[in-house]
């Protein structure tokens, strides 16, 4: 089963809250994109954003230029549902952000929570952090969660790669200057304990 496949199977036999990452609202990504000092005209991407709320989040903070990519369509389909007409201030691609081709210097936020621990393979990662400083501006932040060193080692049936912030920023490299990392101790739905590794990192 191709990746597209596994996650929309994933979305399709799960409701949104039932998932071992989901959580009622993103506060520490809430947090970092605060902390970049962004405008409310900026173009934030949310990659893996799928079913999650931060959209809600970030339209309710008064940002007008949002877009979530998500390699699952059931899982835009119901993000949309849940937005209802304000989905349609929202930009949505269905891509795999390891592939997909997006215009060059054009967001001033990436944002990904729990979808580079899944890219296993090295050559899937160079691609992902090419494609990242493709489509920064110049000073374009980037905030990136995994899981940490003592989180699990799968997740819905696939292997992950665990990292530590120094791990996590060194994947990015020298152009991405490390200005903030945090680990988070995320409680799933389920009530298991999964740690987090947050970097958020700049552009040079």
């Amino acid at each position: 089963m191709n990746r597209k496949n596994h996650w929309d199977s994933v979305y399709a036999s799960k409701k949104p809250g039932e998932v071992s990452w989901y959580q009622t609202h993103l506060e520490k990504s809430r947090e970092l994109i605060r902390a970049t000092g962004v405008g409310h005209d900026a173009e934030i991407i949310d990659v893996g954003g799928g079913a999650s709320t931060l959209v809600d989040d970030l339209l309710d903070d008064g940002f007008k230029h949002v877009t979530v990519m998500d390699i699952s369509p059931t899982a835009i389909q119901s993000a949309q549902a849940r937005l209802g007409a304000r989905a349609r201030e929202v930009v949505w691609l269905e891509a795999d952000a390891a592939h997909k081709s997006l215009p060059a210097h054009h967001y001033d936020v990436w944002h990904d929570r729990a979808v580079f621990h899944f890219l296993t393979d090295a050559a899937d990662r160079r691609r992902y952090v090419d494609n990242v400083g493709h489509v920064l501006k110049s000073g374009g932040h980037v905030i990136v969660a995994t899981f940490g060193p003592h989180g699990p080692l799968k997740c819905s049936g696939l292997n992950i790669v665990r990292y530590t912030s120094e791990q996590l920023h060194a994947e990015f490299g020298e152009n991405f200057e490390l200005l903030l990392s945090a680990v988070e101790d995320h409680v799933t739905p389920g009530g298991k304990h999964q740690e987090f590794v947050y970097c958020y990192c700049r552009k040079r």
